[in-house]
């Protein structure tokens, strides 16, 4: 099968990875136009990019993906298949093209947590499973057949990028065998159950608010789910402080929720509807990122948030 890759990310990398090792005919990559970065604003490009450069498979970055010229050139590759993993949503016209169709991995256990971001609300949420899917690309997104799936825990302390690294792999296992399957002739997904109540949509800066009025398994699981990015945080003062980890202790609140118990030496404690959150890992802002006996040796603590 000749097939053409679309991704951008780490999280894309180990699949098209696994998909040259496995000596799939990988004909073209499509990601997303080099972007300025860092202090220097030097342009930089994607991960999948730099693998693809790297193994010599011709890159394309179109700024739009509508653009006639990009059609054309997608179209002169003749591809039987397209594979889609963390890209944009594509319309109609370059997901419907190669006789075989378009497949995505999708890093959630469809129907459940369709969205941009199914890894951090799968934490958020509590969950004890997660997974990776591959489906058939159709109109409405994430919601096309799905050809395979496969679970993997999520353990009571797993942070948002352990869980990505963990579906990275698991995802890149899954793509290799749904790439068999096709190639065996099975082109056609089993139709997902109806839409489920847990969704994944995109995570903007009020998601990540710490509320402390909250329970502590909320509050922990806030900041699992935002570990490392875009990262949980609350107002100290007027700067903000992100908080990477953390731990709950059970107990009846010594006061109103947000008020800090701190010894200035070696812990910091939160009150919340149930108990206290421990401070374990944070960074002030425009500061490093440190732990807490450190955090607590350059700053002094009033009593509430």
């Amino acid at each position: 099968m000749r097939i053409i890759f679309l991704g951008t990310p780490d999280f894309a990398v180990a699949s098209l990875r696994a998909m040259v090792k496995a000596k799939h005919n990988v004909v073209a990559v499509v990601t997303m136009p080099d972007k300025p970065a860092g202090r220097g604003m030097k342009l930089q490009q994607s991960p999948v990019k730099q693998y693809a450069v790297s193994q010599n498979i011709p890159v394309l970055q179109p700024e739009k993906l509508r653009n006639p010229e990009f059609i054309e050139e997608l179209r002169s590759f003749k591809a039987d298949l397209q594979v889609v993993i963390a890209f944009r949503m594509l319309p109609e016209i370059v997901w419907n093209m190669p006789p075989l169709g378009t497949i995505n991995l999708h890093a959630s256990l469809l129907p459940d947590y369709r969205g941009a971001a199914p890894i951090n609300w799968a934490i958020i949420n509590g969950e004890t499973v997660s997974g990776v899917s591959t489906f058939f690309l159709k109109h409405e997104i994430d919601t096309g057949d799905i050809l395979l799936s496969a679970a993997c825990e999520i353990g009571s302390n797993t942070t948002a990028g352990e869980l990505h690294d963990t579906l990275m792999h698991l995802g890149a296992e899954v793509m290799l065998q749904s790439l068999q399957l096709i190639k065996e002739g099975k082109t056609q997904g089993n139709p997902q159950a109806a839409g489920s109540e847990k969704i994944a949509p995109k995570i903007f800066k009020n998601h990540c608010l710490i509320h402390w009025a909250q329970s502590g398994e909320k509050i922990i699981n806030l900041i699992r789910g935002m570990n490392p990015y875009p990262s949980a945080y609350f107002i100290l003062g007027s700067k903000q402080v992100k908080v990477f980890k953390a731990r709950f202790e059970p107990n009846t609140p010594a006061g109103e929720p947000g008020q800090i118990i701190c010894d200035q030496k070696s812990y910091l404690k939160v009150s919340c509807l149930d108990g206290f959150v421990y401070l374990l890992d944070v960074q002030m802002e425009s500061k490093k990122r440190m732990d807490i006996e450190s955090f607590l040796r350059g700053n002094t603590i009033g009593s509430d948030l």
